[in-house]
């Protein structure tokens, strides 16, 4: 082994084939060679040794051939090796079919020589054909949330297919659990002792400051007083959040003292934290790191109005790639992805832009993709397809658009059903159909903040994928 393998390279493991017949695999040449009869009554054994670089890149396999037999004092006889051949990576997909778009994570990954393995809850019989015909294997259980249950799922995956190489879903749901497993299998990725800054809103800001990224005042909060002395400081409003949760769900705007002890008295037993209400604009950096931490796509997106005013209010929301990232966003988004070494990985970090200012303050950052249908536009508006990207990253080939640029504006326009509109559909399509490059429903989990219905717009000009935008709205 040591003689075969690179000193760039070491040996992670050793796993034994079967036993086979002498003839199946050896060929006459080596065994005449060896002054071994051709119709000798003995056997052969080849070790497949698995071999990887020390920098995680592309994992080998040689296979080194063994014969059984009289013919060797030591009843053992090296017939020579085959040359290495690449092992396929196995990466457990977590609930690949949500949501409905992502099932182009797994079929990107297949395209790469990946051995994709799913595991949900969902029969397979329900899963769309372009996902079934990905995986090589899938793993029904019961209850993504019994835990036991997928630690047997992927014990079953590693009987079956050996070590297992990543693990993910693109969801922020499954974040802890995607960690837990990657802990406990020992795979690359975020595990359970760097989730807490990751999922926590309290440690996010401590991360945000060593980054030099300014913060909305604010602190976790358990009682009235906690309150009362963080008022003092901001005075009203306040932003009451889950310090563990997603997106708006759960969070209330409180504007005086009596809508405070109205939350107190309802208040779930989960930690809250308290911050001062920052007038602003939503502004986002997103993007995809390769295996060092290069980001190798970045994007930026702006909101027509903030996700929890969307949600509490019941408004709608639309919201637009930029072709220019600007200076701010790119420089400081760079330092937050630095400051929590985001890795093969897409990233999507938020961002108030401050009215009268123009700061930047920290909102959160989610270590996945953005959510909905956002990463059909960053394709539409580069005309990428960064699901290609994603799998060949994680296939050990790296980006494959270093030239990309942003050609057009992207807009994500969604409308719900509880009221009415001045346009229908069919007149949309008509005015616009040159413009528009996809629509579709949305999923209810997330018809609060997208709308029960989105529609995507993409153009050179800024101005008219807003004005596109207004009218859809109307």
């Amino acid at each position: 082994i040591d003689k075969f393998i690179p000193s760039a390279f070491q040996c992670v493991g050793k796993f034994t084939r079967e036993f086979q017949r002498v003839g199946g695999g050896v060929t006459d040449e080596a065994m005449i060679g060896h002054g071994i009869p051709l119709s000798v009554n003995a056997y052969y054994l080849t070790i497949d040794v698995l071999i990887i670089p020390t920098h995680y890149s592309v994992k080998y396999t040689v296979s080194l051939n063994y014969l059984l037999g009289p013919y060797s004092s030591q009843n053992l006889v090296y017939l020579g090796n085959f040359a290495p051949r690449e092992a396929a990576m196995n990466f457990v997909f977590l609930s690949p079919h949500f949501p409905s778009n992502y099932y182009r994570f797994a079929v990107a990954l297949k395209n790469h020589g990946v051995t994709v393995l799913g595991l949900a809850d969902e029969t397979y019989d329900s899963l769309r054909s372009e996902l079934r015909s990905s995986l090589a294997e899938y793993f029904r259980v019961n209850s993504m949330h019994n835990y036991d249950e997928l630690v047997r799922a992927l014990g079953y995956f590693t009987h079956r297919h050996g070590k297992l190489d990543r693990i993910d879903s693109h969801n922020e749901f499954w974040l802890e659990t995607e960690a837990r497993l990657r802990t406990d299998f020992n795979m690359p990725g975020i595990r359970t002792d760097q989730i807490g800054r990751i999922k926590r809103k309290s440690l996010m800001r401590e991360t945000f400051v060593q980054a030099g990224v300014k913060v909305a005042r604010g602190t976790v909060v358990k009682t009235m007083q906690d309150a009362a002395a963080l008022i003092a400081e901001t005075g009203y409003p306040l932003v009451a959040k889950p310090d563990v949760g997603v997106g708006a769900a759960a969070t209330y705007k409180i504007h005086d003292e009596n809508e405070l002890k109205a939350f107190f008295e309802s208040k779930p037993t989960v930690d809250y934290l308290f911050e001062e209400f920052v007038n602003g604009q939503i502004v986002t950096f997103d993007g995809l790191t390769d295996r060092d931490g290069t980001p190798v796509f970045m994007n930026s997106l702006v909101y027509s109005t903030g996700i929890m005013e969307t949600v509490l209010n019941d408004d709608l929301v639309y919201y637009y790639t930029l072709r220019e990232i600007p200076a701010d966003v790119q420089s400081l988004g760079c330092s937050v992805l630095k400051a929590f070494d985001v890795r093969e990985r897409f990233f999507h970090f938020e961002f108030f832009r401050q009215n009268g200012t123009g700061d930047l303050v920290a909102l959160e950052v989610n270590m996945r993709p953005p959510g909905g249908l956002t990463t059909d536009m960053f394709n539409y508006a580069c005309d990428i397809d960064v699901y290609n990207a994603w799998g060949s990253i994680l296939a050990g080939k790296g980006f494959p658009y270093p030239d990309y640029t942003q050609k057009y504006h992207c807009c994500y326009v969604g409308r719900k059903s509880n009221r009415p509109y001045a346009h229908t559909e069919q007149e949309i399509l008509s005015v616009y159909k040159d413009k528009i490059s996809h629509h579709e429903s949305i999923s209810g989990v997330f018809s609060a903040a997208l709308g029960n219905y989105g529609y995507l717009v993409r153009s050179p000009e800024l101005d008219e994928v807003i004005s596109i935008a207004k009218f859809i709205q109307e």
